[in-house]
């Protein structure tokens, strides 16, 4: 299959964590692409993500909603959009557990609205071959399920069990994408990731909020005994995943990423503490602080995942280390405190 560059991309929640660092790499790296961002701004989203662009000439950021269709058929027409690659989404699971309404209308609908314009644009009114464009859905680990300890990762065909409001609006958003692809031919490809971390990330993550409650020398709360692991991937090692699958998947695959890892919660807090423990050292060790907190309800125990076939298929794997990853994340968090 030829390599696929878009001409001009959508980007759903473009100033989200995840999508802004994947609008500055599709900037900085493919001269042909124009982008336009789509966000809502909700909680998630910041446009001082999208700060000091690289060749921001060829951006364009419109504050919207994925479900608004008028506004994403026009987005689609006025831009000559030959690519969508879909970021938007409600992803806290404690958020989608203390109110789920959010999740479906977003995750759901948004999608639904999303596929819809595609159909029609490229498709019905045949502006694109569908070899000529390309829909990405960005999906996570987290429709899989949960894994025991001495289960083997998460693969592409692993079968989809969530177990949150999130992870079920996210995989009935990836079966929607997958029926337009099966049965309108649109051509759709898919990712899987593992949990991701970096700069500038929302701060009720996990990983922000160990940082914030360390530097602020308050109790860094840890769920359980905080035994329960997680796959880690650098979110920048995730973006250029991605660009792959667009350039040279092909639709209607899946291709996991994943870091090779997954740590308990609380070795994650240490190597965190760690770091700080050098770069802002204390009496005694930020690692004094970690205070064990009541579990969350239906709390995954485990998420790992199997990436040998973006490994074999698009000569991708991680390039940052868990280690290395970890201290550009602080590093960033000392550098940019909350105001």
């Amino acid at each position: 299959m030829a390599t696929f560059t878009p001409r001009c991309a959508l980007v759903t929640g473009g100033a989200g964590f995840i999508g802004s660092h994947f609008v500055r790499h599709t900037l900085a790296t493919q001269p042909q692409t124009r982008i336009v961002t789509l966000d809502k701004l909700t909680y998630s989203g910041s446009l001082e993500r999208l700060n000091n662009l690289p060749n921001g000439e060829r951006h364009t950021f419109v504050r919207g909603d994925i479900g608004d269709a008028p506004l994403v058929e026009r987005l689609l027409r006025d831009h000559a959009v030959d690519a969508i690659i879909h970021f938007a989404a409600e992803t806290h699971v404690d958020r989608s557990i203390s109110g789920p309404a959010p999740f479906i209308q977003t995750n759901i609908v948004g999608t639904f609205t999303l596929l819809e314009a595609a159909r029609n644009y490229w498709l019905t009114e045949k502006k694109y071959q569908p070899d000529h464009c390309r829909y990405h859905q960005v999906s996570t680990d987290e429709v899989f399920g949960s894994l025991n300890d001495d289960d083997p990762p998460f693969v592409e065909t692993t079968p989809y069990h969530p177990n949150s409001p999130y992870s079920a609006s996210k995989a009935a958003a990836d079966h929607l994408a997958w029926s337009y692809h099966h049965t309108f031919g649109l051509p759709v490809t898919f990712s899987h990731c593992s949990n991701n971390y970096g700069p500038s990330q929302q701060r009720e993550a996990f990983i922000p909020t160990v940082i914030r409650a360390a530097l602020a020398q308050q109790p860094i709360p840890l769920y359980g005994d905080g035994g329960n692991r997680r796959d880690w991937l650098f979110v920048e090692d995730h973006c250029h995943g991605i660009d792959r699958v667009i350039q040279q998947g092909r639709p209607g695959e899946r291709y996991n990423f994943g870091g090779g890892r997954d740590p308990t919660n609380l070795e994650i807090v240490h190597l965190v503490c760690a770091i700080l423990d050098r770069l802002r050292p204390i009496t005694g060790s930020h690692a004094r602080l970690i205070t064990f907190v009541s579990d969350r309800p239906g709390h995954d125990w485990r998420y790992a995942i199997h990436f040998g076939k973006a490994q074999a298929q698009l000569a991708w794997q991680p390039a940052v280390s868990l280690s290395a990853g970890l201290e550009q994340t602080v590093q960033w968090h000392l550098e940019n405190p909350p105001s």
